[in-house]
């Protein structure tokens, strides 16, 4: 290979074409002196493991001179380091295979290089983050202490959940809530709601077909829950209730939802064995000492449902609900265990055979004597 430098760090120098063996290892190009092309005299072993140029290829250029020769088949490497080199050979195919070399080298070169520099941004943008953590470390903890102190003097402040019912910024809901709760806010043995929606169905629901039974429109339902939740004054010949479905769809969920069923979980047992007395007459006797046993908002609220649902069951002609039907309907919601076991499709059974009895006997069940 012909080699000649021509430009030493941006300065030009004069040509100075020699022979040289020249090697391409690792990104480096070096250049050995040609003992042949050497001064008599000069030529030693030493001459030849020493590289006269040694040349790094990473950011450099290489291509086809133009008009920097008059030789055929010439190279021009620009380094990085303002060095130019050009390069000759007669074989064409032998240049150009240099060529190609070490075009695909430099560009190899270039894209370790981007690594290596997405790398170092990486490792500097962590070491970045480090110390800015490690100096919001003593600022983060002050500003911990402030929160925590605010915090607590916010506490220590605030007023008393009791202060602020009576106050009438909180309400407590109506649906969820325990019966004995509900009885002592509202001072009243039944609930005020169930008031409401057993007045609306009796004026205008007792002829419907299916009352009870038909499912109304849930999201109506809800929004009526909700009513019934935040505001006192609920109206339900208010047009948004003309579906009576809805209202009653309202009362059985106000019903499925008391956190203690209206027949309460330790009563379940004892209910269930008093419907199994084979004796008629001891099963309503003992029907009946087991209602006269309950909570004052538990046996007052269940008379008023019943005495009401008595009512739906004279208009049966009309609405086709039954006893038999209304029992289906509400066994489940007024009567069940705390803890579902396997006899659940038994205690279905049970649970609308003690509302049947109790819809037929409801005179003698609630009777005072």
């Amino acid at each position: 290979m012909n080699k000649t430098k021509v430009v030493d760090n941006g300065k030009k120098i004069r040509k100075n074409w020699s022979q040289s063996w020249t090697v391409l290892h690792g990104g480096i190009l070096t250049f050995h002196r040609d003992p042949k092309s050497a001064p008599p005299g000069t030529a030693s072993k030493t001459s030849q493991i020493t590289p006269e140029y040694t040349v790094e290829l990473r950011g450099a250029s290489v291509g086809w001179a133009t008009n920097k020769s008059s030789k055929k088949n010439v190279l021009e490497l620009k380094t990085r380091q303002g060095c130019e080199f050009l390069m000759q050979y007669d074989t064409e195919s032998i240049i150009s295979d240099w060529l190609k070399a070490m075009q695909d080298t430099i560009r190899q070169l270039g894209v370790d290089h981007q690594s290596e520099d997405e790398d170092d941004a990486a490792s500097d943008k962590e070491d970045k983050e480090r110390r800015r953590t490690s100096n919001r470390g003593s600022a983060g903890d002050s500003e911990q202490r402030r929160v925590r102190t605010k915090l607590r003097r916010f506490l220590q402040r605030r007023p008393t959940l009791q202060s602020v019912k009576e106050k009438g910024y909180i309400r407590d809901n109506v649906f969820g809530c325990h019966l004995d709760t509900l009885s002592h806010r509202e001072n009243c043995n039944t609930p005020k709601f169930l008031e409401k929606c057993i007045r609306a169905v009796e004026r205008r629901g007792l002829d419907v077909d299916g009352i009870y039974r038909v499912s109304g429109n849930l999201a109506v339902i809800q929004r009526l829950r909700h009513k019934a939740d935040h505001e006192d004054q609920l109206d339900l010949e208010d047009g948004q209730w003309e579906e009576i479905h809805v209202i009653t769809g309202a009362l059985k969920l106000f019903l499925r939802e008391l956190p203690e069923p209206l027949f309460p979980f330790s009563c379940f047992d004892k209910f269930i064995a008093a419907i199994q007395v084979q004796d008629y007459s001891l099963r309503v006797s003992y029907m009946k000492d087991l209602v006269r046993s309950l909570p004052l908002p538990n046996h007052d609220t269940m008379e008023l449902l019943f005495k009401h649902l008595r009512r739906v069951v004279d208009h049966k002609e009309s609405n086709r609900m039954s006893v038999q039907s209304v029992s289906i309907v509400f066994g489940p919601t007024l009567l069940r265990p705390q803890t579902e076991s396997s006899n659940m499709t038994v205690h279905m059974v049970f649970q609308s055979q003690i509302v049947e009895l109790m819809l037929n006997e409801f005179q003698t069940v609630f009777s005072q004597s």
